[in-house]
């Protein structure tokens, strides 16, 4: 048998000769922006101040903003992001935290 390449979603990149032994889930993340309609948006790090107070005042202002966003099933968003979080992606808990209390 061959070493394991990817389980549940998550590819496994070993190294042996540098002891090296990563875990990536760009491939599932990539699913996730596509499913959601966000193919095109940026990647890369998540900036988030610690002091953000996030209000009801910075909701979509206009109709078509709020058309978009009923399509999109906020829980099942939160959900899949909570996934790569758990396994690969610590860094985004806090942006998460923030953004799922919202």
């Amino acid at each position: 048998m061959r070493e394991t390449a990817y389980i549940l979603g998550i590819k496994i990149y070993k190294d042996r000769s540098r002891r090296l032994f990563r875990l990536f889930q760009s491939t599932y993340i990539g699913k996730i922006l596509k499913l959601f309609s966000m193919g095109e948006s940026k990647k890369g790090y998540l900036p988030i101040s610690q002091r953000i107070c996030l209000s009801k005042y910075m909701c979509f202002k206009t109709q078509i903003e709020r058309d978009r966003m009923e399509r999109i099933p906020y829980a099942l968003v939160i959900g899949s992001i909570m996934y790569v979080m758990l396994y690969t992606r610590p860094d985004v808990s806090y942006a998460l935290s923030i953004t799922s209390r919202y």
